[in-house]
């Protein structure tokens, strides 16, 4: 997702809710407005095919919530930086009352999942990367539909790839999940 900034005035996360649809998702970077682009139909149809394997399993387990990409999160205030991975969870003891999802959740997801596209660069990845770590996501994983691979990220910030011939795993976040990286892409 290749960020454009579109001003700036640095914004709050009121600012950023308060918005009207005009169509196109933004998030918060330092309090500077940054226009996503769309993502396209193949990151779209993987983002959904990762979250059609883990909702089942986080609902069987009542193991918390999941959230697709309008699943915002407020990591840092003044300056306001507001991200919004293509799928995230939060395990069920870290979430805060139902009636807080209207908005922003102000805490990290345990999980962030992006799906990279064309328009990505490496920096802007690696910068959005470097943020969900620093702000406490423990386990990231950065999808590429072109190369066919997920890098992982941990909480001790070591990178792992995986291609087509490994299996992704949930770790200490999601325990026992298990996707083939071969049916991500499938």
């Amino acid at each position: 997702m290749a960020a454009v900034p579109t001003t700036a005035t640095l914004l709050t996360a009121d600012d950023l809710l308060a918005m009207p649809d005009d169509g196109y998702r933004y998030e918060l970077v330092r309090g500077e407005l940054v226009r996503l682009p769309m993502s396209g139909h193949q990151s779209s149809r993987i983002a959904i095919r990762i979250a059609n394997r883990i909702g089942p399993f986080v609902e069987a387990g009542a193991l918390g919530n999941i959230a697709g990409a309008d699943g915002a999160y407020i990591f840092e205030r003044d300056p306001y930086t507001v991200r919004i991975p293509d799928l995230s969870f939060v395990r069920a003891e870290r979430l805060p009352p139902e009636d807080a999802w209207a908005k922003f959740l102000e805490l990290a997801p345990d999980l962030a999942v992006e799906v990279v596209s064309p328009s990505d660069s490496a920096n802007e990845v690696q910068e959005k990367v470097n943020e969900y770590l620093a702000a406490g996501v423990q386990l990231i994983w950065i999808v590429y539909p072109i190369q066919r691979t997920v890098t992982i990220y941990a909480a001790d910030r070591a990178a792992r790839v995986l291609n087509e011939a490994d299996t992704l795993d949930g770790g200490d976040v999601l325990p026992g999940f298990t996707l083939s990286i071969a049916d991500i892409f499938a």
